[in-house]
């Protein structure tokens, strides 16, 4: 079971500075690594009031410039959000700061007004990031290649290669993490989603995957002193909740 340490950087308006709480998330960034936890995740949104972290590859790289050993994982960056090539020399420079230590997990996305922020369609995301998980592969062989008649060439190429997993709760996300990807994300999924991306494995005479991972708690927090520390959590607790459920 993998001990992972989510950063959305969230700052509603009742919490603490924006400033504070990045210089925070570094502090603990590499408090993290120094314990033990096995990856910091890092989430994406865009257009949010409380300023969800639209840009998971500049703290990516923070993150990598003050840690040593934890991995660090994109949970999920959203394709549709990016100029696939451009996407791949950010996350190829990203991996040799990173010395090896950085996933890249790719998201389908569901807000509208993202999509619309970026000038795609949400009708057309599963194949759009799709193309994009194939293209980041071609592009990071190094060699040249061609996108929408455009010629490429991605450098520097990072000694180790990028691990690209896609994540979402469908069986055709599951099945395409098979066929295109180098592993499919799990966290808060059901465990019906796994054995379609099982099955697919099988059937491509890919290592089987095995059992549904085993999952931790969604929410942990250590104190000595509960009843204090749920006097000033349950806020930002219900405004996460809330910010869900209304999400379009």
């Amino acid at each position: 079971m993998e001990l992972v340490m989510i950063f959305d950087m969230r700052a509603p308006a009742f919490g603490a500075p924006r400033s504070e709480v990045f210089a925070a998330a570094l502090d603990i960034a590499a408090w993290a690594d120094e314990i033990g936890f096995d990856v910091l995740g890092l989430g994406e949104h865009h257009g949010a009031d409380d300023g969800y972290n639209p840009s998971p590859l500049v703290l990516g790289s923070a993150f990598a410039a003050r840690t040593r050993r934890i991995h660090l994982r994109t949970s999920v960056l959203l394709a549709s959000c990016y100029d696939p090539v451009r996407l791949a020399e950010d996350t190829a420079v990203l991996q040799i700061l990173a010395n090896g230590r950085f996933e890249l997990g790719l998201g389908f996305g569901y807000r509208r007004s993202e999509f619309a922020m970026y000038g795609r369609r949400v009708e057309d995301r599963f194949a759009h990031t799709c193309r994009v998980a194939e293209l980041l592969k071609r592009a990071w062989s190094g060699e040249p290649f061609e996108y929408e008649g455009r010629p490429c060439q991605v450098q520097p190429v990072p000694e180790r290669p990028i691990p690209l997993l896609l994540g979402a709760n469908a069986p055709a996300v599951a099945r395409a993490a098979a066929r295109i990807a180098d592993g499919f994300l799990v966290p808060l999924q059901s465990p019906r989603v796994w054995q379609p991306y099982r099955d697919e494995c099988l059937k491509l005479g890919k290592p089987d995957p095995g059992e549904y991972p085993r999952q931790g708690p969604t929410f942990l927090w250590a104190s000595e002193d509960p009843e204090r520390e749920w006097e000033w959590l349950t806020p930002h607790i219900v405004h996460v909740l809330e910010s869900y459920a209304r999400s379009t």
